[in-house]
């Protein structure tokens, strides 16, 4: 499949999600940064994508990541993080967004699962209140983008 038809502005990830929910399919939704691709993020995904039979991923845009993550990052642009992550099976379409949360993606699909990493606790996850349910997922110990930056830094020191 071309990847390009998966990477969807938020309109049509609307009628998207309509059009699931007449048929009696279950829409879960995750989000994040996915700057540099590791396997922690893969088995959130996998693990989010089990939950239900489609999902629904919010991309932060650059701007977005900058204010979250620093001036130095995002290392890769939001249209490769895009096609990468709709490179994945368990990604079923990708919306890219520019605020610093997910809430008006989350408040316009109504996912029947608010897929998020174990860090979270239920009570702090942004949307929830528009979801069915929230599922925090285990994060894998010692995988994060934070990680593989700080080690890059390091190497490039040598």
């Amino acid at each position: 499949m071309n990847t390009s038809v998966k990477i969807i502005s938020l309109k049509k990830a609307a009628a998207l999600r309509a059009a699931l929910k007449r048929r009696g399919k279950k829409a879960v939704f995750t989000n994040g940064c996915f700057d540099l691709l590791h396997a922690g993020h893969i088995a959130s995904l996998e693990k989010a994508r089990s939950l239900g039979d489609f999902l629904f991923l919010g991309l932060n845009s650059d701007a977005s990541v900058r204010k979250l993550k620093g001036p130095a990052r995002p290392i890769n642009k939001a249209a490769d993080r895009a096609v990468v992550l709709a490179a994945l099976e368990a990604v079923d379409a990708v919306i890219i967004f520019g605020q610093d949360t997910p809430l008006e993606l989350i408040k316009a699909l109504k996912p029947d699962v608010l897929a998020k990493g174990a860090d979270y606790h239920k009570g702090n996850v942004v949307g929830a209140e528009f979801a069915g349910r929230v599922a925090l997922i285990p994060l894998l110990k010692g995988r994060s983008t934070t990680i593989l930056t700080k080690k890059m830094a390091k190497e490039g020191e040598k």
